[in-house]
């Protein structure tokens, strides 16, 4: 009996998730890239809402973190400048830059566990108020 949940492609066929390709596959880990745009400027300019948005997100995707969140502020050029945050979790690492500039936010997260990048996407671009977002998965095997 297939318990797996399915999407429905733009043709109406049944596909199953990133995280239930990679369980059927037996990766070894799922790295997702997500770039989320036009994000509220206070959120991403304020260090007790990005902690705040690292512990919700590994509660989401029960994922346990490892020692404290560490955000830091830096970038001499305009450009880029803006915060950076990295969480260690048991299973790899969770880590971002928000730029100031553009408010713009560039997620990163890579487990060995299995998790659902789409629901990482839906909950990022929610949490920090963003216009749109663009998720990019890679299999490491």
């Amino acid at each position: 009996m297939n318990t797996l949940k399915h999407n429905m492609d733009r043709y109406g066929r049944m596909t199953p998730t990133v995280m239930e390709m990679a369980i059927e596959q037996k990766v070894w880990g799922l790295a997702s890239s997500i770039d989320i745009y036009n994000c509220h400027p206070i959120k991403i300019r304020n260090v007790d809402e990005i902690k705040r948005f690292v512990i919700e997100l590994c509660d989401l995707i029960e994922m346990k973190r490892f020692g404290e969140t560490q955000v830091v502020h830096f970038g001499e050029d305009e450009r880029v400048a803006g915060y950076s945050m990295v969480q260690l979790i048991e299973t790899s690492l969770i880590s971002a830059h928000f730029a100031d500039l553009t408010n713009a936010a560039y997620l990163d997260v890579f487990s060995c566990k299995p998790y659902s990048p789409e629901k990482v996407k839906a909950f990022a671009q929610d949490f920090f108020g963003g216009s749109h977002s663009t998720l990019h998965v890679a299999m490491r095997r």
